[in-house]
């Protein structure tokens, strides 16, 4: 009989240490936990998380599937469970890894330092940058439960979107380039795809976060942002890049000075076809004022415009008598 008292004493003191004081756990301040219950995480009723604004960035057709039940998060603190429960914690702090960084693979690409992509010019490249993500606490349920190893799954699907990107990107102010070239792209440095590239970083990244938008409602990792530092051909291709753009601006030199001298030109004629303007409107002008003046004066009668030649006619008589005087005195003298 005492030996049946240990054994159950000692079985309740081991349930009691096992699932009582065992039960307890904490949640640190950059966690977040979901409870299974007999492996079933607890929800928040029927609802999913096409409810919620993390779904917004998914296109129609990826409605259906990635529709995912709301669970109950707990945050940080001190917490028991049930012998028949189990907690899963995620660590929801922002995370930086190199975007050549394969989590599979830890080897792969350099090491994780370089990623290789081709341009649309069949060039290899490769890519350096850094990427920050962070488990989305809106969707834990995608991130614990809906795929096995979801920090590969969205570096997979950053890396395939950047590649594609990079196999189709060009420059959004090429075709105004071309125009400002005169519709030609001899003087238009961009139409390499590396070089496209290069100077246009910043939209590349931009579009690489709207095109990213929907991974926490694939995954349940939200990605902060995708900044790409580099874009490195090999040496060879390089120096023959170097030479490539040099030879572009010359000859984009060349038709700037060009088009600055035709530019000219066709402002100095301009202005000379004013000038002429200008001095055949002050020949006519005295004209036009005569004519006005004696349509008045005929208007007035026949009279008044007889008078008027008249005194014109002395006037001439008058000057002309002058002018014979003066060159009769310059011929005597």
């Amino acid at each position: 009989m005492a030996t049946l008292l240990g054994v159950a004493f000692g079985f309740l003191a081991w349930f009691f240490v096992r699932y009582g004081l065992g039960g307890f756990y904490t949640i640190g301040p950059n966690e977040r936990a979901v409870i299974t219950t007999f492996g079933r995480a607890q929800r928040l009723g029927d609802h999913t998380t096409l409810e919620d604004p993390v779904a917004h960035g998914l296109r129609p057709e990826e409605v259906e599937r990635y529709a995912y039940p709301q669970v109950r998060v707990i945050g940080p603190g001190f917490s028991w469970k049930f012998p028949w429960q189990d907690v899963y914690k995620v660590s929801v702090a922002t995370v930086t890894v190199s975007i050549a960084h394969d989590p599979d693979q830890p080897d792969a690409n350099q090491h994780g330092q370089v990623l290789e992509a081709v341009t649309k010019d069949q060039l290899n490249t490769g890519l350096t940058g850094q990427l920050r993500y962070t488990v989305s606490e809106r969707n834990l349920y995608a991130y614990l439960f809906g795929v096995k190893n979801p920090v590969s799954h969205v570096m997979g699907y950053f890396v395939s979107i950047l590649r594609d990107r990079i196999a189709n990107f060009e420059a959004p102010d090429r075709t105004a380039a071309i125009e400002a070239a005169g519709g030609s792209d001899l003087g238009v440095a961009q139409g390499i795809s590396i070089n496209d590239l290069r100077k246009n970083l910043r939209n590349l990244n931009e579009r690489m976060d709207d095109e990213c938008a929907s991974a926490a409602a694939r995954y349940g990792i939200i990605l902060d942002a995708a900044l790409i530092t580099g874009i490195d051909p090999p040496a060879e291709i390089d120096s023959a890049l170097a030479a490539i753009n040099t030879a572009h601006n010359q000859v984009s030199s060349e038709i700037s000075l060009a088009q600055a001298a035709a530019d000219q030109k066709i402002v100095q004629s301009k202005r000379a076809v004013e000038i002429e303007t200008l001095n055949a409107q002050a020949e006519v002008e005295p004209l036009l004022a005569l004519a006005a003046q004696l349509g008045e004066l005929k208007a007035q009668g026949a009279g008044a415009l007889q008078a008027y030649v008249r005194n014109t006619r002395l006037k001439l008589l008058s000057r002309s008598r002058s002018l014979i005087a003066v060159q009769a005195e310059g011929v005597r003298s």
